[in-house]
């Protein structure tokens, strides 16, 4: 979006007085508009957050390392290295979705997450579904056992 100002002179408030100022036809234009050049179209901000959001991920896995230290004595040592991998592939997984979706339409962005937000209430009301079926099917059969 551009911005543009234009400055014209003003009109005398009294046009024909016998005492004529000579206007001096000043015009100054200025714009906001920068054709992209700065910012790079928005581009450098979101590669800056991506690079923000990977050094806190760094910071975390530090500390992430610590508390693996940390980690409860009845786990299995498999467990113990996984916990601090599992941890990484999730930030790496949504470092990914996320640099995915930044060089996408917001519609498209928009869509994927209104896909998601559906697919588990109805992923669940499946399994739900499947689950009172089953429940009827072996309460029936134990009725008809006790006859």
């Amino acid at each position: 979006m551009a911005t543009k100002l234009i400055a014209v002179p003003k009109v005398s408030q009294r046009p024909f007085s016998p005492c004529r100022r000579r206007s001096t036809g000043v015009t100054a234009c200025a714009s906001r508009e920068t054709n992209g050049r700065d910012n790079y179209g928005g581009r450098l901000v979101d590669e800056n957050m991506i690079v923000l959001r990977l050094r806190i991920r760094e910071m975390k896995m530090l500390e992430t390392d610590n508390e693996a230290n940390r980690l409860p004595s009845e786990w299995m040592e498999w467990e113990k290295q996984y916990y601090v991998h599992y941890i990484e592939d999730v930030f790496e997984g949504i470092g990914l979705l996320q640099n995915y979706l930044m060089n996408t339409r917001p519609s498209v962005a928009l869509g994927f997450l209104a896909l998601f937000m559906l697919s588990v209430p109805i992923s669940s009301g499946f399994v739900l579904f499947h689950v009172l079926e089953t429940t009827k099917q072996i309460l029936s059969w134990l009725y008809l056992m006790t006859l």
